[in-house]
């Protein structure tokens, strides 16, 4: 990976102005935000620059305002959980450019934090508008980026800033681009990827990269089915892109050219509908019956493949196993999550996971805190695994 410059590289910044990219896209109920991990992860970037004495001001964005102003998306709704999170004052301004923000500065003391309007509310942000960074840019000495999750976008705070200023990658940037780094750049093999969900349409690229990269892939999911009538199964009435099985057998052919075990279950566990608690049975998958919907992987296809892990020593984890979120259809990606989870607790193990169902799954099993790393980037993560470079993240090395 092409070297970044980080916050070790900065000094005393007394009277210094720090523009500093970070995700506030929060989710919101009632007007409050009902989870600040988000707001957590640049804290500590935040302290950093505000205890070398630097005013800090924060860009980001709120939802999709389409390039005009909306005050359901403003900012300076989020400014009171971003206050509680830092255990400090923070001053909203509501411009991002301009004579109020530097009027704004006048009044802060070295060492303070404020918050710049949702980006998203000049057309110039998505445009990534040289005038607008411009603009921006004239109210700061140096520019951090602390939002991987919006580094997949090529607009003027994720990307045009880094041109226009001395750039340099916040603490949770840091964390991700070594782990990220650590798990695809430079793997020790074997390495296994995790890949489930529920179309194979939505992680093609994923697929078609990750063959080339991974000495294992298990395809979990809606997808494995759609892997499995490539395969002549059939899978009932279960999710599956039947028009795809083409496709289905391409990755597969390219993973026999690379070396690459594709692994697809063997068992499965099968309703007649899908809802909580449903009547259930796990059957070979040449037993599914025409009105039989597969909604998880078997008992011992779930053993079968936490063994495949034991032979590893890296694992690239997106999307769950099976319909996790509507109970007894949780069981496999549960397990295999844990005999990472204990992999990894061992030291045998270095484990990256990503991705919004990814992150969920993960704290449904509770092994959240035993993974090596995990990401909260969705679309970014997703452009990794495909083997593209982030224009955000591209812009900070230079």
């Amino acid at each position: 990976m092409t070297a970044f410059k980080t916050l070790d590289d900065l000094g005393d910044l007394t009277g210094k102005v720090a523009l500093v990219r970070v995700d506030l896209n929060v989710p919101m109920s009632d007007g409050d935000v009902t989870d600040d991990t988000r707001i957590r992860a640049f804290k500590p970037t935040v302290d950093e620059l505000s205890s070398k004495g630097a005013k800090v001001l924060l860009l980001g964005h709120f939802g999709r305002p389409k390039g005009e102003k909306n005050s359901t998306m403003s900012l300076s709704m989020v400014t009171g959980e971003v206050e509680e999170v830092l255990g400090r004052e923070v001053m909203f301004i509501p411009e991002i450019a301009g004579d109020i923000v530097s009027q704004s500065l006048g009044i802060m003391r070295d060492g303070e934090v404020g918050i710049l309007e949702n980006s998203r509310f000049w057309p110039g942000e998505e445009a990534n508008d040289v005038d607008f960074a411009k603009a921006i840019a004239a109210n700061g000495d140096l520019y951090v980026n602390d939002a991987f999750s919006a580094a997949h976008r090529a607009h003027a705070t994720t990307e045009g800033l880094a041109h226009l200023l001395p750039a340099y990658a916040g603490r949770a940037m840091e964390a991700e681009l070594k782990a990220l780094s650590i798990a695809l750049d430079n793997p020790v093999h074997p390495v296994a990827a995790v890949v489930g969900g529920a179309k194979v349409s939505s992680k093609l690229d994923v697929l078609q990269h990750l063959v080339t990269k991974v000495d294992h892939l298990i395809i979990g999911g809606g997808m494995a089915n759609t892997f499995l009538a490539a395969r002549g199964v059939d899978v009932g009435k279960s999710l599956c892109e039947h028009d795809l099985t083409g496709t289905a057998e391409a990755i597969m052919d390219k993973a026999d050219e690379s070396g690459c075990t594709v692994h697809l279950p063997y068992d499965v566990v099968v309703a007649k509908e899908f809802k909580a608690n449903t009547p259930s049975r796990t059957v070979n998958v040449h037993e599914v019956e025409a009105d039989d919907m597969i909604l998880d992987l078997g008992s011992a296809a779930a053993e079968s493949l936490g063994d495949v892990l034991k032979n590893c020593r890296t694992l690239v984890w997106n999307g769950p196993l099976g319909a996790f979120e509507t109970p007894p259809f949780d069981e496999a990606t549960v397990a295999l999550a844990k005999t990472a989870a204990a992999l990894t607790q061992d030291g045998s193990l270095t484990s990256v996971a990503g991705g919004g169902d990814t992150v969920a799954a993960l704290a449904h099993a509770g092994v959240t805190k035993d993974f090596s790393y995990i990401s909260t980037a969705g679309g970014a993560f997703l452009e990794w695994m495909k083997g593209k470079d982030l224009p955000g993240v591209a812009a900070l090395r230079g």
